[in-house]
Protein backbone atom coordinates (compact mmCIF):
# COMPACT_ATOMS: atom_id res chain seq x y z
CA UNK A 1 0.00 0.00 0.00
CA UNK A 2 1.53 3.29 -1.29
CA UNK A 3 1.56 5.97 1.24
CA UNK A 4 1.65 9.73 0.41
CA UNK A 5 1.45 12.27 3.13
CA UNK A 6 0.74 15.23 1.23
CA UNK A 7 -2.72 14.85 -1.07
CA UNK A 8 -2.15 12.37 -3.00
CA UNK A 9 -2.49 12.46 -7.07
CA UNK A 10 -5.88 11.44 -7.59
CA UNK A 11 -7.56 10.55 -10.72
CA UNK A 12 -4.60 12.59 -12.52
CA UNK A 13 -5.45 11.22 -15.52
CA UNK A 14 -8.89 13.56 -16.06
CA UNK A 15 -6.83 16.24 -14.73
CA UNK A 16 -6.22 19.17 -16.94
CA UNK A 17 -2.66 20.30 -16.48
CA UNK A 18 -0.73 23.02 -17.50
CA UNK A 19 3.41 22.98 -17.60
CA UNK A 20 5.65 25.60 -16.07
CA UNK A 21 9.56 25.98 -16.65
CA UNK A 22 11.85 28.24 -15.87
CA UNK A 23 15.00 28.46 -17.83
CA UNK A 24 18.13 29.38 -16.12
CA UNK A 25 21.74 29.84 -17.32
CA UNK A 26 22.61 26.37 -15.54
CA UNK A 27 19.66 24.79 -17.23
CA UNK A 28 20.57 21.21 -19.21
CA UNK A 29 16.86 21.33 -21.16
CA UNK A 30 16.00 21.26 -24.51
CA UNK A 31 16.02 24.76 -25.62
CA UNK A 32 14.54 23.77 -28.80
CA UNK A 33 11.72 22.39 -26.54
CA UNK A 34 12.29 23.16 -22.97
CA UNK A 35 9.13 21.22 -21.51
CA UNK A 36 9.68 18.44 -23.63
CA UNK A 37 11.04 16.03 -20.77
CA UNK A 38 8.48 17.53 -18.66
CA UNK A 39 5.50 17.02 -21.35
CA UNK A 40 6.01 13.31 -21.67
CA UNK A 41 6.11 12.99 -18.07
CA UNK A 42 2.94 14.19 -17.72
CA UNK A 43 1.57 12.37 -20.14
CA UNK A 44 3.22 8.91 -18.63
CA UNK A 45 1.28 9.92 -15.45
CA UNK A 46 -1.75 9.93 -17.39
CA UNK A 47 -2.45 13.85 -17.16
CA UNK A 48 -3.59 15.87 -20.11
CA UNK A 49 -1.69 19.24 -20.92
CA UNK A 50 -3.44 22.02 -21.88
CA UNK A 51 -1.21 24.84 -21.46
CA UNK A 52 2.20 25.74 -21.01
CA UNK A 53 4.26 28.60 -19.46
CA UNK A 54 8.08 29.69 -19.96
CA UNK A 55 10.27 32.05 -18.09
CA UNK A 56 13.94 33.17 -18.42
CA UNK A 57 15.17 34.19 -14.90
CA UNK A 58 18.95 34.53 -13.90
CA UNK A 59 18.08 33.26 -10.52
CA UNK A 60 14.50 31.86 -9.26
CA UNK A 61 11.76 33.96 -7.11
CA UNK A 62 12.38 33.54 -3.64
CA UNK A 63 8.58 33.31 -2.85
CA UNK A 64 6.95 31.88 -5.94
CA UNK A 65 10.03 30.82 -8.53
CA UNK A 66 8.73 32.36 -11.13
CA UNK A 67 7.99 36.38 -11.34
CA UNK A 68 4.90 38.40 -10.27
CA UNK A 69 3.50 38.82 -13.63
CA UNK A 70 3.97 35.07 -14.48
CA UNK A 71 2.27 33.84 -11.62
CA UNK A 72 -0.39 36.51 -12.50
CA UNK A 73 -0.81 35.23 -15.78
CA UNK A 74 -0.65 31.68 -14.14
CA UNK A 75 -3.27 32.29 -12.67
CA UNK A 76 -5.78 33.28 -15.63
CA UNK A 77 -4.60 30.02 -17.54
CA UNK A 78 -5.71 28.23 -14.77
CA UNK A 79 -8.76 29.92 -15.16
CA UNK A 80 -9.54 29.92 -18.62
CA UNK A 81 -8.23 26.78 -19.67
CA UNK A 82 -10.10 25.08 -16.13
CA UNK A 83 -7.16 23.02 -15.69
CA UNK A 84 -7.08 21.36 -11.90
CA UNK A 85 -3.39 21.19 -11.98
CA UNK A 86 -0.17 22.93 -12.07
CA UNK A 87 3.23 20.75 -13.02
CA UNK A 88 6.86 23.14 -12.53
CA UNK A 89 9.65 21.47 -14.52
CA UNK A 90 12.08 22.68 -11.52
CA UNK A 91 11.92 21.35 -7.37
CA UNK A 92 9.90 23.53 -5.78
CA UNK A 93 10.35 24.45 -1.80
CA UNK A 94 7.03 23.92 0.42
CA UNK A 95 6.58 27.63 1.07
CA UNK A 96 6.72 28.24 -2.77
CA UNK A 97 4.47 25.27 -3.03
CA UNK A 98 1.55 26.85 -0.84
CA UNK A 99 2.44 30.58 -2.12
CA UNK A 100 1.41 29.18 -5.78
CA UNK A 101 -1.29 27.26 -5.03
CA UNK A 102 -2.85 30.48 -3.04
CA UNK A 103 -2.54 32.30 -5.97
CA UNK A 104 -3.81 30.31 -8.26
CA UNK A 105 -6.58 28.21 -6.52
CA UNK A 106 -5.32 25.15 -7.99
CA UNK A 107 -3.26 22.06 -7.08
CA UNK A 108 0.73 22.32 -7.84
CA UNK A 109 3.58 19.89 -8.43
CA UNK A 110 7.33 20.03 -9.18
CA UNK A 111 8.88 17.49 -11.06
CA UNK A 112 10.23 15.63 -8.15
CA UNK A 113 6.98 15.20 -7.06
CA UNK A 114 5.42 13.90 -10.26
CA UNK A 115 8.34 11.78 -10.55
CA UNK A 116 7.26 9.99 -7.79
CA UNK A 117 4.24 9.40 -8.52
CA UNK A 118 5.07 7.84 -11.80
CA UNK A 119 6.97 4.96 -9.76
CA UNK A 120 4.23 4.51 -7.67
CA UNK A 121 1.59 3.77 -10.06
CA UNK A 122 4.75 1.38 -11.69
CA UNK A 123 5.79 -0.25 -8.55
CA UNK A 124 4.24 -3.96 -8.81
CA UNK A 125 6.91 -5.51 -6.61
CA UNK A 126 6.99 -5.53 -2.87
CA UNK A 127 10.66 -4.27 -3.27
CA UNK A 128 9.79 -1.64 -5.52
CA UNK A 129 6.55 -0.30 -3.49
CA UNK A 130 8.75 -0.25 -0.42
CA UNK A 131 11.04 1.90 -2.11
CA UNK A 132 8.67 4.15 -3.19
CA UNK A 133 7.01 4.59 -0.37
CA UNK A 134 10.68 5.42 1.36
CA UNK A 135 11.08 7.95 -1.69
CA UNK A 136 7.95 9.36 -1.27
CA UNK A 137 7.91 9.92 3.08
CA UNK A 138 11.61 11.16 2.84
CA UNK A 139 9.99 13.78 0.23
CA UNK A 140 7.43 15.22 1.99
CA UNK A 141 8.76 15.33 5.43
CA UNK A 142 10.41 18.33 5.23
CA UNK A 143 7.74 19.62 3.82
CA UNK A 144 5.02 19.07 5.89
CA UNK A 145 5.36 22.63 7.65
CA UNK A 146 3.86 24.12 4.74
CA UNK A 147 0.97 21.59 4.53
CA UNK A 148 -0.10 22.19 8.48
CA UNK A 149 0.44 25.52 8.31
CA UNK A 150 -2.76 26.32 9.02
CA UNK A 151 -3.56 24.04 11.71
CA UNK A 152 -2.88 25.43 15.26
CA UNK A 153 -2.39 23.51 18.48
CA UNK A 154 -4.71 20.38 18.43
CA UNK A 155 -3.54 18.49 21.59
CA UNK A 156 -3.57 20.90 24.31
CA UNK A 157 -5.09 19.34 27.62
CA UNK A 158 -3.95 16.26 29.22
CA UNK A 159 -1.44 14.37 27.96
CA UNK A 160 -1.97 11.75 25.13
CA UNK A 161 0.16 9.32 26.56
CA UNK A 162 3.60 7.31 26.33
CA UNK A 163 5.81 8.86 23.76
CA UNK A 164 3.90 12.18 23.32
CA UNK A 165 5.43 15.44 24.71
CA UNK A 166 2.10 16.40 26.00
CA UNK A 167 -0.31 19.22 26.41
CA UNK A 168 0.65 21.99 23.17
CA UNK A 169 1.64 19.22 20.93
CA UNK A 170 0.99 20.38 17.18
CA UNK A 171 -0.25 18.57 14.38
CA UNK A 172 2.79 18.97 12.67
CA UNK A 173 5.08 17.13 15.35
CA UNK A 174 2.55 14.39 15.91
CA UNK A 175 3.45 13.65 11.45
CA UNK A 176 6.83 14.07 11.76
CA UNK A 177 6.95 11.46 14.06
CA UNK A 178 4.05 9.47 12.15
CA UNK A 179 6.63 9.63 8.96
CA UNK A 180 10.04 8.94 11.00
CA UNK A 181 8.52 5.46 12.40
CA UNK A 182 6.66 4.69 9.19
CA UNK A 183 10.31 5.06 7.38
CA UNK A 184 12.02 2.97 9.81
CA UNK A 185 9.43 0.34 9.79
CA UNK A 186 9.76 0.57 5.80
CA UNK A 187 13.71 0.40 6.26
CA UNK A 188 13.77 -2.66 8.27
CA UNK A 189 11.44 -4.45 5.78
CA UNK A 190 13.57 -3.11 3.06
CA UNK A 191 16.97 -3.86 4.42
CA UNK A 192 15.86 -7.71 4.37
CA UNK A 193 15.37 -8.09 1.09
CA UNK A 194 18.18 -5.69 0.16
CA UNK A 195 20.77 -8.23 1.71
CA UNK A 196 19.04 -11.14 0.08
CA UNK A 197 19.25 -9.84 -3.13
CA UNK A 198 23.07 -8.95 -2.82
CA UNK A 199 23.53 -12.27 -2.36
CA UNK A 200 21.75 -13.26 -5.55
CA UNK A 201 23.73 -10.96 -7.44
CA UNK A 202 27.21 -11.54 -5.49
CA UNK A 203 26.61 -15.56 -6.15
CA UNK A 204 25.12 -14.70 -9.80
CA UNK A 205 28.39 -12.76 -10.60
CA UNK A 206 30.47 -15.57 -9.04
CA UNK A 207 29.24 -18.35 -10.97
CA UNK A 208 28.47 -16.15 -14.80
CA UNK A 209 29.73 -13.12 -16.18
CA UNK A 210 27.43 -10.46 -16.15
CA UNK A 211 26.89 -7.61 -18.31
CA UNK A 212 24.53 -4.56 -17.20
CA UNK A 213 22.29 -2.43 -19.31
CA UNK A 214 22.20 0.98 -18.21
CA UNK A 215 20.57 4.48 -20.09
CA UNK A 216 18.63 7.00 -20.30
CA UNK A 217 14.73 6.39 -19.69
CA UNK A 218 12.84 5.28 -23.14
CA UNK A 219 16.64 4.88 -24.73
CA UNK A 220 16.30 1.30 -25.96
CA UNK A 221 17.36 -0.59 -23.20
CA UNK A 222 14.64 -3.44 -23.06
CA UNK A 223 14.56 -3.53 -26.62
CA UNK A 224 18.17 -4.17 -26.77
CA UNK A 225 17.42 -6.77 -24.13
CA UNK A 226 15.06 -8.50 -25.82
CA UNK A 227 16.85 -8.44 -28.70
CA UNK A 228 20.22 -10.23 -27.12
CA UNK A 229 18.39 -12.48 -24.90
CA UNK A 230 14.43 -14.36 -24.46
CA UNK A 231 13.51 -12.08 -22.24
CA UNK A 232 10.97 -10.93 -23.05
CA UNK A 233 10.92 -7.41 -21.03
CA UNK A 234 7.71 -5.03 -21.73
CA UNK A 235 8.48 -2.63 -24.02
CA UNK A 236 6.91 0.76 -24.54
CA UNK A 237 7.48 4.37 -26.07
CA UNK A 238 7.32 6.40 -22.65
CA UNK A 239 9.47 7.16 -19.96
CA UNK A 240 9.86 4.50 -17.31
CA UNK A 241 8.43 1.38 -19.18
CA UNK A 242 10.65 -0.51 -16.76
CA UNK A 243 11.12 -0.43 -13.09
CA UNK A 244 12.06 -3.89 -11.53
CA UNK A 245 15.38 -5.57 -12.99
CA UNK A 246 15.12 -8.77 -15.23
CA UNK A 247 18.53 -10.76 -16.14
CA UNK A 248 18.25 -13.55 -18.80
CA UNK A 249 21.71 -15.66 -20.65
CA UNK A 250 22.50 -14.29 -24.24
CA UNK A 251 24.51 -16.68 -26.20
CA UNK A 252 27.32 -14.97 -27.66
CA UNK A 253 27.36 -18.12 -30.16
CA UNK A 254 30.72 -20.97 -29.81
CA UNK A 255 28.94 -22.39 -26.56
CA UNK A 256 29.27 -18.72 -24.90
CA UNK A 257 26.72 -17.12 -22.85
CA UNK A 258 26.49 -14.15 -20.26
CA UNK A 259 24.12 -13.11 -18.09
CA UNK A 260 22.23 -9.75 -19.47
CA UNK A 261 20.58 -7.33 -17.12
CA UNK A 262 17.89 -4.80 -17.92
CA UNK A 263 17.44 -2.09 -15.67
CA UNK A 264 15.25 1.40 -14.68
CA UNK A 265 15.93 4.09 -16.68
CA UNK A 266 17.94 7.41 -15.71
CA UNK A 267 16.99 10.86 -16.39
CA UNK A 268 17.90 14.31 -15.57
CA UNK A 269 17.77 15.89 -12.01
CA UNK A 270 16.23 12.26 -10.31
CA UNK A 271 15.05 12.67 -6.90
CA UNK A 272 17.93 12.22 -4.78
CA UNK A 273 15.38 10.31 -2.49
CA UNK A 274 14.76 7.69 -5.14
CA UNK A 275 18.06 7.34 -6.37
CA UNK A 276 18.89 6.39 -2.86
CA UNK A 277 15.62 3.93 -2.30
CA UNK A 278 15.86 2.13 -5.64
CA UNK A 279 19.92 1.71 -5.16
CA UNK A 280 19.46 -1.87 -4.63
CA UNK A 281 17.38 -2.02 -8.18
CA UNK A 282 20.80 -0.94 -9.61
CA UNK A 283 23.06 -3.38 -7.75
CA UNK A 284 23.29 -5.64 -10.95
CA UNK A 285 24.68 -3.12 -12.69
CA UNK A 286 27.06 -2.01 -9.53
CA UNK A 287 28.35 -5.20 -9.80
CA UNK A 288 28.33 -6.31 -13.54
CA UNK A 289 31.59 -7.48 -15.36
CA UNK A 290 30.90 -5.23 -17.98
CA UNK A 291 28.55 -1.99 -18.54
CA UNK A 292 26.23 -1.11 -21.94
CA UNK A 293 25.31 2.11 -22.01
CA UNK A 294 22.29 2.66 -24.75
CA UNK A 295 22.04 6.51 -26.09
CA UNK A 296 19.47 7.64 -28.01
CA UNK A 297 21.50 9.34 -30.86
CA UNK A 298 18.01 10.72 -32.42
CA UNK A 299 17.69 12.36 -29.56
CA UNK A 300 18.62 16.46 -29.52
CA UNK A 301 19.73 16.00 -25.71
CA UNK A 302 21.94 13.35 -26.33
CA UNK A 303 24.45 14.27 -25.17
CA UNK A 304 23.04 15.75 -21.93
CA UNK A 305 21.49 12.77 -21.34
CA UNK A 306 25.14 10.79 -21.42
CA UNK A 307 26.12 13.00 -18.53
CA UNK A 308 23.56 12.39 -16.71
CA UNK A 309 24.02 8.53 -17.02
CA UNK A 310 27.24 8.80 -16.31
CA UNK A 311 26.93 10.87 -13.80
CA UNK A 312 24.33 8.03 -11.66
CA UNK A 313 26.64 5.37 -12.13
CA UNK A 314 29.60 7.35 -10.29
CA UNK A 315 26.76 7.72 -7.55
CA UNK A 316 25.98 4.82 -7.28
CA UNK A 317 29.29 3.28 -7.18
CA UNK A 318 29.88 1.81 -10.85
CA UNK A 319 33.09 3.05 -11.33
CA UNK A 320 35.86 -0.56 -11.90
CA UNK A 321 33.96 -2.13 -14.90
CA UNK A 322 34.50 -1.26 -18.56
CA UNK A 323 32.03 0.73 -19.93
CA UNK A 324 30.65 0.45 -23.44
CA UNK A 325 28.70 3.25 -25.17
CA UNK A 326 25.90 1.91 -27.87
CA UNK A 327 25.08 4.60 -30.02
CA UNK A 328 21.20 3.57 -30.41
CA UNK A 329 18.69 4.39 -32.43
CA UNK A 330 21.08 5.25 -35.27
CA UNK A 331 18.83 3.85 -38.31
CA UNK A 332 16.17 6.77 -37.17
CA UNK A 333 18.92 9.68 -38.09
CA UNK A 334 18.13 9.74 -42.31
CA UNK A 335 14.63 10.36 -41.55
CA UNK A 336 14.39 12.90 -39.08
CA UNK A 337 13.55 16.57 -41.04
CA UNK A 338 16.28 19.40 -41.45
CA UNK A 339 15.59 21.43 -38.53
CA UNK A 340 16.39 18.13 -36.03
CA UNK A 341 19.47 17.11 -38.43
CA UNK A 342 20.89 20.80 -37.71
CA UNK A 343 21.20 20.17 -33.68
CA UNK A 344 22.16 16.18 -33.64
CA UNK A 345 25.41 15.09 -33.69
CA UNK A 346 26.20 12.43 -37.01
CA UNK A 347 27.35 9.33 -36.06
CA UNK A 348 31.02 10.38 -37.17
CA UNK A 349 31.05 13.14 -35.05
CA UNK A 350 29.89 10.33 -31.86
CA UNK A 351 32.51 8.46 -33.00
CA UNK A 352 35.28 10.76 -32.98
CA UNK A 353 34.13 12.25 -29.49
CA UNK A 354 33.48 8.36 -28.43
CA UNK A 355 35.83 6.47 -30.92
CA UNK A 356 35.35 3.00 -28.49
CA UNK A 357 31.45 3.70 -29.38
CA UNK A 358 29.57 0.69 -30.98
CA UNK A 359 26.87 2.05 -33.16
CA UNK A 360 23.54 -0.19 -33.36
CA UNK A 361 19.91 -0.38 -33.80
CA UNK A 362 17.57 -2.44 -30.97
CA UNK A 363 14.94 -2.89 -33.03
CA UNK A 364 16.89 -3.39 -36.23
CA UNK A 365 19.24 -5.87 -34.74
CA UNK A 366 22.39 -3.68 -36.53
CA UNK A 367 25.94 -3.75 -34.66
CA UNK A 368 24.78 -7.18 -32.48
CA UNK A 369 27.32 -9.32 -33.93
CA UNK A 370 30.28 -6.78 -33.58
CA UNK A 371 28.83 -5.75 -29.76
CA UNK A 372 29.32 -10.00 -29.02
CA UNK A 373 32.63 -10.01 -30.16
CA UNK A 374 33.46 -6.83 -28.38
CA UNK A 375 32.33 -9.13 -25.05
CA UNK A 376 33.75 -12.00 -25.89
CA UNK A 377 37.56 -10.05 -25.81
CA UNK A 378 36.61 -8.97 -22.38
CA UNK A 379 34.81 -11.90 -21.25
CA UNK A 380 37.81 -14.30 -21.21
CA UNK A 381 40.49 -11.78 -20.96
CA UNK A 382 43.96 -12.68 -22.43
CA UNK A 383 43.99 -15.79 -23.00
CA UNK A 384 46.53 -18.02 -21.95
CA UNK A 385 47.67 -21.67 -22.42
CA UNK A 386 47.47 -23.92 -19.36
CA UNK A 387 47.33 -27.80 -18.82
CA UNK A 388 44.11 -28.96 -16.92
CA UNK A 389 43.69 -32.30 -15.09
CA UNK A 390 40.33 -32.99 -13.97
CA UNK A 391 39.21 -36.21 -12.24
CA UNK A 392 36.42 -37.88 -14.66
CA UNK A 393 34.28 -38.33 -12.09
CA UNK A 394 33.66 -34.11 -11.87
CA UNK A 395 31.64 -34.22 -14.83
CA UNK A 396 30.11 -30.59 -14.07
CA UNK A 397 33.60 -29.00 -14.41
CA UNK A 398 34.33 -31.41 -17.38
CA UNK A 399 31.00 -29.82 -18.84
CA UNK A 400 32.00 -26.58 -18.15
CA UNK A 401 35.46 -26.79 -19.65
CA UNK A 402 33.83 -28.15 -22.75
CA UNK A 403 31.09 -25.28 -22.83
CA UNK A 404 33.39 -22.51 -21.88
CA UNK A 405 37.23 -23.10 -22.69
CA UNK A 406 39.10 -22.79 -26.04
CA UNK A 407 40.62 -26.85 -25.71
CA UNK A 408 43.49 -27.18 -27.78
CA UNK A 409 43.93 -31.09 -26.96
CA UNK A 410 42.47 -33.74 -24.36
CA UNK A 411 44.35 -36.59 -23.04
CA UNK A 412 42.72 -39.17 -21.08
CA UNK A 413 44.84 -41.06 -18.12
CA UNK A 414 44.81 -43.10 -14.87
CA UNK A 415 47.52 -42.67 -12.13
CA UNK A 416 47.11 -43.30 -8.29
CA UNK A 417 43.95 -41.13 -7.86
CA UNK A 418 41.65 -42.33 -10.16
CA UNK A 419 40.93 -42.15 -13.79
CA UNK A 420 41.51 -38.32 -15.27
CA UNK A 421 41.19 -36.00 -18.32
CA UNK A 422 44.13 -34.28 -19.10
CA UNK A 423 43.21 -30.39 -21.23
CA UNK A 424 45.92 -28.02 -22.98
CA UNK A 425 43.23 -25.48 -23.01
CA UNK A 426 43.79 -21.28 -23.60
CA UNK A 427 41.53 -19.38 -21.13
CA UNK A 428 41.77 -16.13 -19.85
CA UNK A 429 41.57 -15.33 -15.39
CA UNK A 430 38.17 -14.67 -15.06
CA UNK A 431 37.27 -18.56 -16.59
CA UNK A 432 40.11 -19.92 -14.79
CA UNK A 433 38.51 -17.59 -11.20
CA UNK A 434 35.32 -19.36 -12.48
CA UNK A 435 36.29 -23.08 -12.49
CA UNK A 436 37.87 -22.72 -9.40
CA UNK A 437 34.57 -21.02 -8.48
CA UNK A 438 32.70 -24.04 -8.63
CA UNK A 439 35.13 -25.92 -5.43
CA UNK A 440 35.78 -29.56 -7.52
CA UNK A 441 39.28 -30.82 -6.63
CA UNK A 442 41.55 -30.45 -10.23
CA UNK A 443 45.24 -29.53 -11.40
CA UNK A 444 46.40 -26.35 -13.21
CA UNK A 445 49.56 -27.02 -14.33
CA UNK A 446 50.91 -29.38 -11.95
CA UNK A 447 49.35 -27.88 -8.87
CA UNK A 448 46.31 -27.95 -7.44
CA UNK A 449 43.58 -26.25 -7.50
CA UNK A 450 41.75 -25.62 -4.18
CA UNK A 451 38.15 -24.42 -5.10
CA UNK A 452 35.66 -21.68 -2.99
CA UNK A 453 35.96 -23.45 0.50
CA UNK A 454 39.68 -23.79 0.48
CA UNK A 455 40.83 -20.54 -1.94
CA UNK A 456 43.83 -18.51 -2.08
CA UNK A 457 43.48 -15.58 0.61
CA UNK A 458 42.98 -13.17 -1.89
CA UNK A 459 40.36 -11.26 -3.95
CA UNK A 460 40.98 -13.35 -6.64
CA UNK A 461 40.60 -17.70 -6.50
CA UNK A 462 43.53 -17.88 -9.29
CA UNK A 463 46.37 -19.39 -7.72
CA UNK A 464 49.51 -16.99 -7.11
CA UNK A 465 51.55 -18.47 -9.05
CA UNK A 466 49.47 -18.30 -12.07
CA UNK A 467 48.30 -14.15 -11.15
CA UNK A 468 50.88 -13.09 -13.47
CA UNK A 469 49.94 -14.97 -16.44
Amino acid sequence: MQTNIRESIENLSAEAAILVGVRLSTSKSDWLDPLGELRALAETAGARVAGELLQNLTKPRGKTYIGKGKVQELAVMVKELGARIVIFDNELSPSQIQSLEEETHCKVLDRSELILDIFANRATTREAQLQVEIAQLEYTAPRLRAMWSHLGQVTGGAPMGVGTRGPGEQQLEIDRRLVQARVTVLRRDLDGILARKEREVLERRAEHFTVGIVGYTNAGKSTLFNRLTEGGAYVADKLFATLMTRVEAWSLGGGESVLVSDTVGFIRDLPHHLVASFRSTLADAVHAHLIFIVLDVSDRLAPAQLETVREVLDDIGAKSQPRLLLLNKSDRLPDLGYEAKQSLRTLEEWKALEPDSIAISSTLGTGIDELAAWVKSHKGGARVTHVLRVPLQASRLIDAIERRVEVVSREYGCNDTGDYVEFTARLGAHVLDELIATGAQFMIDGKEARGAKGGWATKSRVPPHLRDA
